[in-house]
């Protein structure tokens, strides 16, 4: 096969990366230079490659600075309304190389290091991830981003500058082992901090209730430290800002309480008030309910709100002076996303900043808060709603128990008038869960708090609607909305396959980046030969290109002409990494069965983190590499099957393996998975889906023709036919000798012969509770992976299929969804305008 061509020689055939002028590559040299001798204060003689990584960084940053400082002034000027993204998480990834596509000098850049003899993936490859988020919520926050500057609106992102975010993942004799990730050791050179714009967050105290009004007194003060990074449109001339705070104390913490002999304890304990800012709780889809993570739900919201009313109260660019005062406008020029309930907080600061300290009545705040505050639902699992114990929240934010409990008291008194006498519906729409411990439940406060509610797929929303906000769907049925997922075309097709760009450039223009729904247009393309040759090339070099990786990574020698299955996710029962495993298991069994067929041969990636706490999860990846131990190393199986478990999954890895997958895993049982965003990753990077009816796969088969999705197993109302049946997974074991053999392989340690027990509880839990029900879909799993295997030995026809599923993408931009938050949530108009660039004189 033909050596694929160099990176930079590819580059440099790419147009969609924007043309590299001359004059650009020789500034572009000046400016790396200048920032190596005077940012750096290095001699090239003596620079490290991370000193180049970061003299481009600030070379590229420097193209940034005056379009920022300009979209703010334009804001100032134009006076819009502004959209702020509450998110406790911001999974962002790397910044150089999504910055350059954003702003045409992708190949500018590449010339100009090409120029200098350097090599610009092993620069790019210094560039730590800004792991600040743990998955799918944290990732859309960031692809969010992205669209809502290239959309022209004027939003801001909010959240927390952790110091430490998601673990890295390192595996160790099979088992999954945490490192902290010091992301910010060299430092950040995306970031700038704020100092001017500080402000303190108030815990703890007590509440004095005077004729005047109520003020929260005698609180410990943290304050919050704003550090803004800046988030480009694409090719627009925009730059918007996420803000980020990090936790400092003040100068004077404690000190006045101590004798001059505890001095030294009393600085020490500056830390306690600094670890809000420290790490990101590492759980996706569950609850924890720690004082530390309340604290930096209410420290993020505080912290923003703050922020928001000064920039509401003062709109002239520069200006300290106040310029409104009327708070009754707030609505028409600040709107609040709520990314799921972790910053619900808002709601209740917002009325007391309104009630307390702006002195408005209670209706007037209230009707205000309603108005400016939205809530987006990430889950269905009732171990991931937020539910915070009332004396947990007495005890950190006195003051803000009670505006909740005012909150409910009228909120219950709405509910009564309209339903008399129905005390069981009450009971089950309070804010305040009785019984046993008493808890607030975040959601319910959302929901009333907010204008619009939304799921985040189709059936994901209707799901909201039918059952677990059944009550506060019939009661206020306008507020609820479904809001689709989308992900970015910029990152997640320009800048990780820019062959793939190409191929669809050179047949409908470059205009589908700004636009996905073009795509549609190669639906023509389906039957051209020529087409489906460059789709069928991009992708085996795209894979060959992984297999190298992956032999330098693994030691597992990878057959680039086998078919990538991969699942990459985080590691959960509901998303079903163990039905993978069996289709592995009943795989081999099956080759060693008979060794002489001919087997569509398969190398299995799964990757993802188990958070830290969670044992079952763990459980699994440790059963994934033990399965990859005995299959890698059968002879009898040879190049036929490898199982490779993908250590340390994250953003940077995703840009890897997506464009070289030909099979995409979306497994959950149907009902549990919100919407899932990794899926549309696949679709547009041209893999084919393996999935159920579930989440946001029901609309990838709408949109690409559900005959070009391998579509399996039970849909939502099967699994609640079942569950009124009851679930017996001994009946299914019994019944099929394949799935039977594969459990006892399992449970009698052929895959751990040193530890015939090690699996024994994964055994257990699949026999008798298993809430997600594998063996119920585990023979339709099977079939229609026969339908993949025999697909996969007809590489036109499957290609053809990769085409239809590509040009079915255009609704999964998320400029799509952006637009539409836009347009039914917000209240502001999206734009594909350009703004003028610093340098134009106009």
């Amino acid at each position: 096969m033909s050596k694929p061509l160099s990176d930079h020689d590819r580059r440099k055939q790419i147009s969609v990366r924007g043309l590299a002028g001359v004059e650009n590559v020789s500034d572009l040299k000046q400016n790396f230079n200048r920032h190596l001798h005077f940012t750096l204060v290095k001699d090239r003689n003596v620079a490290t490659r991370r000193d180049y990584y970061f003299a481009l960084a600030h070379t590229v940053r420097d193209h940034l600075i005056g379009r920022w400082i300009r979209t703010q002034q334009y804001y100032y000027e134009k006076d819009p309304k502004r959209v702020y993204y509450l998110s406790l998480e911001f999974y962002m990834g790397r910044t150089l190389q999504n910055t350059m596509v954003n702003l045409g000098l992708e190949n500018a850049c590449d010339e100009a290091m090409y120029q200098l003899g350097l090599e610009m993936e092993e620069l790019e490859d210094m560039e730590e991830d800004a792991g600040l988020g743990n998955g799918g919520l944290g990732r859309l926050a960031a692809c969010f981003l992205d669209s809502m500057a290239s959309l022209g609106l004027a939003a801001y992102g909010y959240g927390i500058r952790y110091e430490f975010g998601i673990f890295n993942q390192k595996i160790v004799n099979g088992w999954q082992v945490e490192e902290a990730d010091d992301w910010l050791r060299y430092g950040n050179p995306w970031e700038k901090a704020r100092p001017e714009y500080m402000r303190p967050v108030h815990f703890y105290g007590r509440t004095e209730h005077h004729p005047d009004g109520v003020k929260w007194v005698d609180t410990q003060v943290v304050l919050a430290l704003p550090y803004d990074t800046p988030v480009p449109g694409y090719r627009n001339n925009i730059v918007n800002t996420m803000r980020l705070w990090s936790a400092k104390a003040p100068c004077e913490f404690n000190l006045k309480d101590f004798n001059v002999g505890g001095y030294i304890q009393a600085v020490l304990d500056r830390n306690l008030a600094e670890n809000i800012s420290r790490v990101l709780y590492p759980n996706d889809n569950f609850f924890e309910g720690k004082e530390l993570r309340l604290k930096q739900e209410y420290f993020v919201v505080s912290a923003t709100l703050q922020d928001i009313i000064r920039r509401f109260k003062v709109s002239k660019f520069g200006s300290r002076e106040i310029a409104r005062t009327d708070f009754s406008k707030l609505p028409d020029k600040v709107a609040i996303q709520l990314n799921d309930t972790h910053p619900a907080m808002a709601i209740p600061e917002l009325m007391r900043v309104l009630v307390d300290e702006e002195k408005l009545n209670w209706e007037t705040a209230w009707d205000i808060c309603v108005r400016t505050c939205a809530y987006t639902n990430h889950t269905v699992l009732p171990e991931a709603l937020e539910r915070w114990p009332v004396e947990l929240f007495a005890h950190l934010l006195p003051r803000h128990l009670e505006i909740v409990y005012e909150i409910n008291r009228r909120h219950l008194e709405r509910v009564a008038a309209k339903y008399p006498g129905d005390v069981d519906r009450l009971r089950r729409m309070s804010l305040i869960e009785e019984g046993g411990q008493k808890r607030i439940n975040m959601a319910h406060l959302c929901i009333v708090g907010a204008h619009a509610v939304n799921g985040v797929a189709r059936i994901h929303s209707d799901i909201l609607k039918a059952t677990v906000f059944k009550d506060f769907y019939e009661m206020e049925p306008h507020k609820f909305q479904n809001k689709t997922n989308g992900i970015t075309p910029r990152r997640w097709l320009v800048m990780c396959n820019p062959g793939l760009a190409e191929a669809i450039a050179e047949r409908i223009g470059e205009d589908f980046i700004r636009d996905l729904d073009q795509l549609r247009n190669l639906v023509k393309f389906v039957n051209d030969e020529a087409f489906i040759r460059d789709i069928a090339k991009v992708k085996q070099e795209n894979k060959m290109k992984f297999a190298v990786h992956l032999e330098e990574h693994y030691k597992v020698k990878i057959n680039p002409n086998s078919m990538f299955d991969i699942q990459v996710k985080r590691i959960h029962e509901y998303k079903r990494q163990l039905l993978n495993c069996l289709h592995i298991i009943t795989y081999y069994n099956r080759i060693k069965k008979d060794p002489n067929k001919q087997w569509t041969p398969r190398t299995v990636m799964i990757g993802g983190k188990a958070a830290p706490g969670y044992h079952t999860a763990k459980m699994i990846i440790r059963l994934i590499t033990a399965i990859g131990e005995v299959v890698n190393n059968d002879p009898v199986v040879g190049d036929r099957l490898k199982v490779i478990f993908l250590e340390n999954y994250r953003v940077t890895l995703a840009e890897k393996a997506i464009p070289a997958a030909d099979l995409s895993e979306q497994i959950s049982t149907a009902g549990t998975e919100a919407s899932g965003t990794g899926n549309m990753k696949f679709m547009l990077n041209g893999a084919l889906t393996i999935g159920t009816m579930d989440g946001a796969n029901v609309e990838m088969a709408e949109e690409a023709g559900e005959g070009n999705l391998f579509i399996f197993g039970m849909r939502v109302d099967d699994v609640e036919a079942l569950d009124k049946r009851g679930y017996h997974a001994e009946e299914y074991y019994n019944r099929l000798p394949e799935l039977k053999q594969a459990i006892d392989q399992i449970a009698g340690g052929f895959f751990s012969p040193k530890q015939p027990d090690l699996f024994k509880e994964i055994v257990n839990m699949l026999m008798h509770h298993d809430r997600f029900k594998v063996f119920a879909d585990y023979e339709d799993y099977i079939k229609c992976q026969e339908k993949v295997n025999a697909l996969y030995k007809n590489p036109k026809e499957w290609t053809k299929k990769v085409i239809y599923n590509i040009a079915g993408c255009g609704k999964f931009s998320s400029d799509r969804t952006i637009a539409q938050y836009a347009r039914e949530i917000w209240g502001v108009e999206p734009t594909l305008e350009k703004i003028p660039a610093p340098d134009d004189k106009h």
